[in-house]
């Protein structure tokens, strides 16, 4: 007595056998598809530390574009009338709630519109919690422009010419000799070391 054997689709597997007609598997092996899985993961958590940091370096641009924008139009005003627009009381004045929560018209009096369209707010400005902050200050003879506490989204180091000695955490109010940057600042020669 003969035994036929079968497979899943009833063909006689003695008879495959000996043919060499066996069914073709289709589709990936468990394996397969997660070695995929992972290459892909991996590549795509790569592309987003990339985007992260071209993200970055736009912002970065933006407010260095932002901040030359603001001084040259202040140097514009200082020329027309002699000095630089007044803050009052000779304090900072800012949109965010720290240094008066003004509107944005209102941060640097008389700026706007006639020498810059709009006031520029950083891009990742926090106006409640005192972040990422542009702040004005003028006794009309000088100025100070500030990018002030923009915590880790700012590579403050990489402008060297904007470091605020203020606020770099050095001994020095006027010179820049620390290293711990925390704003960026745009001034007239007087206005350096406040």
């Amino acid at each position: 007595m003969k035994i036929k054997f079968f497979n899943l689709y009833g063909a006689n597997f003695a008879h495959a056998a000996k043919t060499g007609q066996f069914a073709a598997k289709k589709g990936f092996t468990l394996i397969e598809l997660l070695v995929v899985i992972a290459i892909i993961s991996l590549l795509s958590s790569t592309m987003m530390a990339s985007l992260s940091k071209a993200r970055q370096k736009s912002r970065d641009v933006k407010r260095i574009t932002e901040m030359k924008s603001v001084q040259k139009s202040l140097e514009m005003y200082y020329s027309d009338n002699n000095g630089y627009p007044p803050s009052t009381g000779f304090t900072w004045q800012s949109e965010c709630n720290a240094w008066g929560g003004l509107a944005p018209n209102n941060v640097i009096p008389g700026l706007i519109p006639t020498y810059l369209d709009r006031m520029p707010a950083d891009p990742t400005m926090n106006k409640t919690a005192n972040t990422n902050c542009y702040a004005y200050r003028s006794n009309v003879t000088d100025y100070a422009f500030l990018d002030y506490n923009g915590g880790s989204d700012i590579n403050y180091l990489s402008q060297a010419s904007l470091i605020d000695p203020t606020r770099d955490g050095g001994s020095s109010a006027c010179n820049v000799d620390g290293t711990s940057v925390y704003s960026w600042k745009i001034s007239s020669q007087g206005g350096r070391c406040w």
